[in-house]
This record gives structure tokens, C-alpha cells and sequence, in this order.
């Protein structure tokens, strides 16, 4: 425990907020434990199970569409069992599923199947631990606290392949077995430390069903668009770049090998950095920004792909790579009703599976019949419409939450529906930009401001 807590302090300092430390520990040790397995999945099915490339790429895709779907009921069960529970729940099962990898020997299809569902049991924590950090800090600290549990994540992914490889060493039993005791030691790590509730954390369970308030909620459908369009774009970086570099401009497996500890690399050592030195830019211009930062460098590679160009490319990646995942994390806790808090962190969280399976299959699809440089164009567009799209979200965001008579909103956006009074709503996701609008908000915005003034001083706990 004293290592983990010295680790702690050296990477992210004294600054890093009490409350999400232990979901700093879970997440540094979980992502350790999945990456030192999925790094190698696509290799085993291959080569252990003699898997041709469209039968593994059908079990991704399933894979994927499981994933998104576990994630939303994972987030809309945690809004009612509460975090802790799901996220145990989620590395129980994962321990445990992961030994029907030592269990399928060379049988291709079994295997396939097992490799499908893994994405299943893998997502049943992920949307609980996003609504947690929302649940534990307040809403002006939770970009920065998305940021401290993504540089937590992103060590253990440093960290988990090398791990992987060792054990790989011996066989790949000893992987799967070595990684369900992994996921084993996460559980008691996660039982031993997660706090039960946070002081953020809605005092009542939710009496209206998720689904519905979520599909009236256009706002957050159009930030949905927005973030599954930026995982094509993010994911296109893991799984498309590689192919093109290494089929078409020759480079070798081993030079990408290099190239990509840039990514972890930037992200450990500046990834906080950027999120405290931009924290005054508003999420619009950030969530925009960082989107086209992302898709428009890969227009490059159809100039040049020598090694220099890919780096000066993946830096720049990585740039709006770091203002997007907690700007987006941010505005996606921001837009939830706090009663539905996971099962919109789970409907956001959900978009990642459709990232990982659109963005290989529209990519290569496009690379096989127009080539790499219209490939690259497929993705800016992407990148470009959901830019557009994410920005006019948040922008409707403002105008709605602010300019809507009290008790003609629920959720974020859903402006035909009509709110239960008591039900608390996230306010701003720029507190400059709030007290604007309350000062041109009339008696609901002045209620509202009331109403957390009251609960702030009912609760200690929100101001240690």
C-alpha cells in the first residue's frame, strides 16, 4: 500500500484529489491486469486457434456490440445498486471468465466465442468508475479528475504488456492464468478501498427508467454522435495507422514498436499538465478542438510517412488526444441527471465499443477500394463532423439549460420533457459561463443556486 501511494505521489504530486485516490489505486492495477492480456488477443486467436482475419474480425465486431450494450445496463444498474458493487461485480467476473481462455485448447470456434464475450465481461466496472469520479468531486473539479484516473489507466497500459510477455514466456496458460489471479488481486484491492458512496452521490435511487429520459434527452444523442464519430477517429490511430504504415509505407513492425511509447509517454508526463493549463478554455472550444487535432494530421501520411512526419503526426494526436478524453468525460457527467448519472456515463462509455467496430472495418473497407489517402480523407471528415456536431451540442447545452422556465428540463436536453422539481440537475460545466446565465436566469436560476447552497452546507464533506 505504501508503494502504491508513494507511485502516486511521484507521477501526479500533492494535488491529485483525496477522494479519487483510490480509484487511482483500482484503476492503475486493473488496467495493469487487462492490458496484460489484450494486448496479445489478437496474436492467440490467430495463431493458437488458427483464426482466419474476417472470422476474428465478426468476433470483434460481436465483441464490441456486447461491450456497448453491457456498458449502458452496467451504468443503469449502478444508479441503483450503487458504484462499489458493480465495479467488484465487474473484476469477479472478469477473474473468472478469463480462465475459459486456459480452458478452450485449439477449438476455433469456442474460442472465438470466448474472445466475444470478453468484451462483455471487461465493461460491467468501466461505467461505474466514470459515474464514481463524477460522485466523488464536485463538477468544477471532474475534468481534472478524469484526467488523474486516465493517467492511472495509462501506466498500467504501459506497464501490462511487458507483464503479458513475460508470462508469455512460459505459455499462454500461464497468461490466462496469471491474469485471472491479476484480476483477483484488483477485486480485493477495489473491496479493501472504494468508499461505499460519494459525498457527490444522489441520496436517493432513481424512480423513472433511464432509457426513456435518455432518448428524449437530444442534447446528449447529439454528444453521443459526436463522441462515438471521435472514437472512429481515436481508434483509427490503434488499429488502421499501423496497418497503413507498415503494408503500404514499409516500415517496420518493430520501428512502430518505438514509435508508439509517444503516445503513453506524453500522456503520463503531460496529461495533467495540459488539463491545469487549460482549464480556463471553455469545453466547446476544447471538445472541438481537440476532435480535429486528432483526424486532421493523418491527411499528412498521404504527403509523407517518413518517421519524423509520423512522430510530428502522433504528437499532435496525442495533443487532442489528452484535451479530448476528460473535456469529453467531463461534459458527458455534466449532462446527466445526478440520479442517472451511470447510466448516462454508460450510454458515453458505450461508444467506445462502436469506435473499436466501426473504425477498422469503414476504414479498411475504404483503403481496399479508393487506397490509403482516401482512407485518411474518410477519417478527417470524421473527425471534422464531429467537431461540428460535439460543439453544437454543448452549445445547445448552455442555451437550453439556461434559458428553459424552471421545470421544463430533464436530464440535459430533453426539452419536451418535463422534470420532477425535486430531482437535482447538473448545472453549468463552466462555472464562469454559469454565473452569467444565472444572472439572466430570473427566479430558476437563482432557485437553483439556492438549492446547492443549501446542500453544501448540509454536507461537510463537500468542502474538506
Amino acid at each position: 500500500m505504501r508503494l502504491l501511494k508513494r507511485i502516486v505521489r511521484l507521477i501526479w504530486g500533492d494535488d491529485v484529489e483525496p477522494e479519487i485516490r483510490p480509484l487511482l489505486y483500482v484503476g492503475l492495477a486493473g488496467s495493469l491486469s487487462a492490458s496484460s492480456m489484450w494486448t496479445f488477443m489478437g496474436i492467440w486467436a490467430v495463431d493458437k486457434l488458427g483464426a482466419d482475419s474476417s472470422s476474428l474480425a465478426v468476433a470483434l465486431l460481436v465483441g464490441a456490440c456486447l461491450a456497448a450494450t453491457t456498458g449502458y445496463v452496467a451504468g443503469h444498474l449502478s444508479d441503483r445498486l450503487g458504484r462499489r458493487p458493480l465495479i467488484l461485480a465487474g473484476w469477479a467476473i472478469l477473474s473468472l471468465y478469463v480462465l475459459l481462455y486456459a480452458l478452450v485448447g485449439e477449438r476455433t470456434t469456442l474460442g472465438l466465442i470466448v474472445l466475444a464475450g470478453a468484451g462483455m465481461a471487461g465493461s460491467i466496472g468501466w461505467a461505474a468508475t466514470q459515474a464514481f469520479v463524477a460522485d466523488l468531486v464536485p463538477r468544477e473539479r471532474h475534468e481534472s479528475a478524469f484526467a488523474s484516473l486516465r493517467v492511472a489507466n495509462n501506466l498500467g497500459v504501459v506497464g501490462g504488456p511487458v507483464l503479458g510477455g513475460v508470462l508469455l514466456l512460459v505459455s499462454w496458460t500461464a497468461l490466462f492464468l496469471g491474469v485471472s489471479l491479476l484480476s483477483a488481486a484488483v477485486f480485493v484491492l477495489a473491496w479493501r478501498l472504494l468508499p461505499r458512496r460519494g459525498a457527490y452521490a444522489p441520496d436517493e435511487q432513481p424512480d423513472r427508467g433511464s432509457f426513456a429520459v435518455i432518448r428524449r434527452d437530444h442534447v446528449f444523442a447529439l454528444f453521443l454522435v459526436s463522441t462515438a464519430l471521435a472514437y472512429i477517429v481515436y481508434v483509427a490511430y490503434e488499429t488502421v495507422l499501423p496497418i497503413s504504415l507498415v503494408d503500404t509505407h514499409g516500415l517496420a513492425p518493430s520501428t512502430w514498436g518505438f514509435l508508439v511509447i509517444l503516445n503513453p509517454a506524453m500522456v503520463t508526463v503531460f496529461q495533467l499538465r495540459l488539463t491545469r493549463w487549460t482549464a480556463d478554455v471553455s469545453p466547446l472550444l476544447k471538445l472541438a478542438t481537440a476532435i480535429l487535432l486528432m483526424g486532421l494530421p493523418f491527411l499528412v501520411l498521404s504527403v509523407s510517412a517518413a518517421v519524423p512526419v509520423v512522430l510530428a503526426v502522433i504528437f499532435v494526436f496525442v495533443v487532442g488526444e489528452m484535451l479530448w478524453v476528460p473535456t469529453s468525460q467531463a461534459v458527458a457527467a455534466g449532462l446527466a441527471p445526478a440520479d442517472l448519472r451511470g447510466a448516462y456515463l454508460g450510454a458515453f462509455s458505450s461508444m467506445g465499443a462502436v469506435g473499436f467496430a466501426l473504425a477498422p472495418f469503414t476504414g479498411l473497407l475504404v483503403r481496399d477500394a479508393a487506397g490509403d489517402t482516401a482512407m485518411w480523407g474518410f477519417f478527417a471528415v470524421m473527425s471534422v463532423v464531429g467537431a461540428v456536431v460535439g460543439a453544437f451540442a454543448v452549445r445547445l447545452t448552455y442555451s437550453h439549460r439556461f434559458a428553459a422556465p424552471s421545470g421544463e428540463r430533464e436530464g440535459s436536453a430533453a426539452i419536451t420533457a418535463h422534470a420532477p422539481p425535486n430531482l437535482p440537475v447538473e448545472p453549468a460545466l463552466v462555472p464562469d459561463a454559469a454565473t452569467a446565465a444565472t444572472a439572466t436566469a430570473g427566479v430558476h436560476g437563482d432557485d437553483h443556486h439556492d438549492g446547492d447552497r443549501q446542500q453544501d452546507r448540509a454536507d461537510p464533506q463537500r468542502f474538506p
